[in-house]
């Protein structure tokens, strides 16, 4: 981290930005402070706007770590005025909501922030820790109980089904209903449950409100905090203004599939399911999306339909070019969409299935 700069590490609980964190400062040979937003003492002082008050605070420590720093009223103007005010401070802000934190730093700390994303575990990195054999014997289990390093780590189906439970109800739905203006518990898991029977298909915000009891700019707005609040991700339609492309309605992935595997109380194997083609694509689709963040390469992601149902699930855009992926559980060929080799002559196209899905989630995102 560079002196007189902000690195704000966003993502949603129980993902491991507290480990991260900790695990930094046990190679820091600076003084440093850690403290968490959730202590009043803390929003007391970095809450403070005197900078007198935050000089104070921070000490002589040369670093300073804000854990869950959404909890701090006026957080980022009061981290701009320690950066400017104390030469070489360095700091790291952990949130678990993006829309929060956002809130809270906002232009404050414009020119002097850096955004980092932590996911739940990826592919590549369990890679890392996992034999080939493991990896592969162990993807079933991840589309049932998905990425979380708790359940990663445990080995118990029941166990993992408790933490999940315990997981949505205790801490994801927790952050959304802190926000201002979520009132409708009830309705907002419905809404949930609605996008988790929808997954990989065109979503409506109109027809979401009529089955939720909600009305359409309600749905949009709890959409956008589902979204940075790090449940959901959106993918909208790719389009170049032809004519016959399909791009009104976007498409809604969770951010684990484990989270929504509990929102549907269904963790049945493979074997046993009617929606392993939504999983799958879900599975795929997040892993890519975590690749490109780690790398940190700038990659533009949408998936392709046109009005007479050609369709291809992700396409990317690296460097200028048109990568098209279409998701398929079961290996096979799959056929390239004739509109979109006649729109895209020079775009490629290939299909990831559950034999090759590893190569394609282990190469850098600009090789193909």
């Amino acid at each position: 981290m560079l002196p007189g700069k902000v690195v704000v590490l966003y993502g949603p609980r129980q993902v491991g930005k507290t480990t991260l964190a900790k695990k930094m400062l046990e190679e820091e040979r600076d003084p440093f402070l850690y403290v968490t937003g959730e202590d009043i003492v803390v929003r007391e002082f970095l809450g403070s706007r005197s900078i007198s008050k935050l000089r104070e605070f921070v000490g002589g420590r040369k670093l300073l770590v804000v854990d869950e720093a959404q909890h701090v009223p006026g957080i980022g103007l009061n981290l701009k005025m320690l950066v400017d005010s104390i030469p070489g401070l360095r700091v790291l802000a952990t949130g678990s909501s993006s829309f929060k934190l956002t809130q809270e730093t906002g232009e404050a700390l414009t020119g002097r922030q850096y955004t980092l994303r932590l996911y739940p575990l990826s592919h590549a990195e369990i890679a890392e820790v996992e034999h080939p054999h493991e990896v592969k014997a162990n993807l079933e289990s991840r589309l049932i109980y998905g990425s979380y390093p708790e359940v990663v780590v445990c080995r118990d189906n029941e166990l993992r089904a408790r933490y999940l439970k315990d997981l949505v109800h205790s801490y994801l739905l927790k952050d959304i209903l802190v926000l201002d203006g979520v009132r409708h518990s009830d309705k907002l898991l419905r809404l949930l449950q609605l996008l988790a029977h929808q997954v990989g298909a065109e979503v409506s915000a109109s027809e979401l409100g009529r089955s939720a009891g909600l009305a359409k700019n309600t749905v949009e707005r709890y959409l956008d905090l589902l979204r940075k609040v790090f449940v959901l991700h959106r993918m909208d339609g790719f389009s170049r203004n032809l004519r016959k492309e399909l791009v009104r309605n976007p498409r809604y992935y969770f951010l684990d599939v484990g989270v929504r595997n509990t929102l549907v109380n269904n963790y049945n194997p493979v074997s046993l399911r009617n929606d392993v083609g939504a999983l799958w694509e879900n599975y795929i689709v997040m892993e890519r999306i975590k690749g490109h963040e780690a790398s940190s390469e700038p990659v533009g992601t949408w998936f392709w339909r046109t009005y007479d149902r050609q369709e291809i699930d992700l396409i990317e855009e690296r460097s200028g070019k048109l990568h098209g992926y279409e998701i398929k559980w079961a290996p096979g060929r799959g056929r390239r969409p004739r509109a979109w080799t006649a729109a895209y002559p020079d775009a490629s196209f290939s299909v990831v299935h559950s034999v090759n899905y590893a190569e394609f989630l282990s190469r850098r995102s600009s090789a193909g």
